[in-house]
């Protein structure tokens, strides 16, 4: 049982010991917070979920201390084929390249290999703690502190007290439970059956991941991460949820590809109920949801556990700077504001996936085979467009709307700096990046740069291949000069979740500084910050 001496002290609790939980307790402990991860099961949940992570999930990944080690536990999904029940393809994904993050647009996983390395990760941290047996039995809230009270399995209670709870628990969360906050359901359902199969050998799948919309049963056969194999089947009006959830069904479902129990084994079956649901409100004063807790979607678009993972990473800057008091509480407040919007637009895209995919009438697959050019080769992808936030957190202009790039997910080049060469994010760092043609120092004010310590920018030149200035970031792959001249600005300053705060030119740069630092701390960027709102 835990003891409550030595966990009055956490800064914040953690429900919830998933990919996004993980994640969450990582970023807040490795800036220096002690936090606590309260686990209902005493031990990881052993088979696969999700299988799918994309390029900007495996940045925050690599930023958490991965990035050495994602190849260990995922591939490249390279295509990804829709095709009609004649082996027509209606829709081709070509990701042979990386996403704008600098990897990989899409790979396949396995959950519990990166939880593994998610887990190793949050041993290294001096303050992180993770309580597995734990079921949390209530919370509540004052206006200076928030209360957990756990039960371990003889039944013992423990209170673990903390500045800020946040559920990554799950859809029936119950750090939810005990806040004000309403959900929204389009009420979009669909049982599927999942089914996750290791394969003696593992042979020549082409295309290696595949989409089968045939009305007699669409199904999903992709990548599980090296060396396994994914299939989603879905259920017919017919059918039973009990009768397709059964090791039998799984096998006769999946012998036409050849896997039979002489020559894989059958990891893990399951019948899913797929959802479209996302909670109204994500902070109730000092009680805050993240992942599966906050939101719900069907899995056509890959990007369940992606918003989770941003979530964390939204989440956790912004906490950080509220618990060091350089920033106000109601910062959190844009938390709901910007991932809300960011997940329900991911939520509306896989439900047009969806209904693409979940077609059971003959007539009306022949008329989608016809509208999406199935005669003629279908519709080729290679990128899919990143989606921006619209509000929150950004450098507006006169009228409200975001400025030039403002909102939208910086992208990560190859550079080189003071001897190394490699990924921005791991040669130069993360945290509030002020990046800029210039050298952004010279265009700041002593109370500009005062602040910028505060919240721990790093102030970079750049230079272009070629060009080199000393003391400046070469811009190996010239990404950010094309971001730059894109805007027709020459500084810009990126957020820690990578997001674009705002672009500028050297003359108005300190008025960037400016609006960041009062939408950080609420006061008018003329007057000198407070210095509670500077040191911890």
């Amino acid at each position: 049982m835990l003891s409550g001496d030595a966990e009055a002290g956490a800064d914040v609790v953690v429900v919830g010991c998933g990919p996004v939980g993980q994640l969450t307790a990582i970023l807040l402990g490795t800036r220096g917070w002690r936090v606590v991860v309260v686990e209902r099961w005493p031990e990881p949940y052993p088979l696969p979920r999700a299988v799918t992570f994309d390029h900007e999930a495996a940045r925050l990944l690599a930023a958490a201390g991965l990035g050495d080690r994602l190849g260990e536990i995922s591939e490249a999904a390279r295509e990804y084929e829709w095709r009609n029940a004649a082996g027509q393809v209606l829709l081709r994904f070509e990701w042979d390249r990386p996403g704008i993050s600098g990897w990989p647009w899409s790979s396949m996983f396995s959950q519990p290999r990166l939880e593994a390395l998610l887990a190793e990760r949050m041993v290294q941290i001096d303050g992180l703690r993770v309580r597995p047996g734990l079921e949390v039995v209530g919370v509540v809230q004052s206006e200076h502190r928030a209360e957990v009270t756990v039960r371990d399995a003889a039944g013992h209670l423990d209170v673990i007290s903390a500045s800020y709870v946040i559920g990554c628990d799950g859809a029936n969360s119950t750090v939810r439970r005990h806040m004000t906050a309403t959900v929204t359901d389009l009420g979009f359902r669909y049982d599927w059956l999942i089914v996750d199969v290791v394969p003696d050998h593992e042979g020549e799948w082409t295309p290696s991941n595949l989409q089968i919309c045939d009305p007699l049963r669409p199904t999903t056969v992709v990548s599980g991460g090296p060396g396994r194999r994914r299939f989603e089947f879905m259920r017919l009006p017919h059918e039973t949820a009990k009768w397709l959830d059964q090791a039998e069904t799984a096998w006769s479902l999946i012998e036409p590809w050849g896997l039979t129990p002489s020559n894989a084994v059958l990891e893990r079956h399951a019948v899913y109920t797929f959802q479209a649901r996302w909670a109204d409100q994500w902070r109730d004063g000092r009680l805050l949801l993240a992942g599966d807790a906050a939101h719900l979607m069907p899995p056509f678009a890959g990007q369940g556990m992606c918003s989770g993972l941003r979530d964390a990473a939204n989440l956790a800057w912004k906490l950080d700077l509220v618990l060091a008091r350089r920033a106000v509480p109601e910062l959190l407040d844009s938390y709901t504001v910007e991932r809300s919007a960011h997940v329900q637009q991911a939520i509306q895209t896989s439900i047009q996936l969806g209904k693409v995919i979940c077609v059971l009438d003959d007539a009306a697959a022949a008329e989608r085979d016809q509208a999406m050019g199935a005669a003629t080769g279908g519709t080729v992808v290679d990128t899919i467009p990143d989606a921006a936030l619209s509000a929150g957190v950004l450098h507006c202009g006169p009228d409200g709307t975001p400025g030039p790039a403002a909102g939208e997910l910086s992208p990560q080049g190859h550079v080189s700096w003071n001897g190394a060469a490699g990924p921005f994010d791991q040669v130069v760092g993360t945290g509030f990046v002020i990046a800029a043609l210039f050298d952004p120092a010279e265009a700041l004010t002593d109370q500009h740069l005062a602040f910028c310590t505060a919240i721990g920018a790093r102030l970079v030149r750049l230079a272009a291949t070629g060009k080199p200035v000393p003391g400046a970031v070469t811009d190996s792959d010239g990404v950010y000069h094309a971001l730059l001249n894109g805007t027709g600005r020459t500084a810009v300053i990126v957020r820690p979740d990578f997001y674009v705060f705002g672009t500028a030119t050297a003359d108005d740069l300190g008025d960037l500084v400016d609006d960041l630092r009062d939408r950080l701390t609420g006061r008018p960027a003329d007057r000198p910050p407070a210095s509670d709102l500077l040191k911890r």
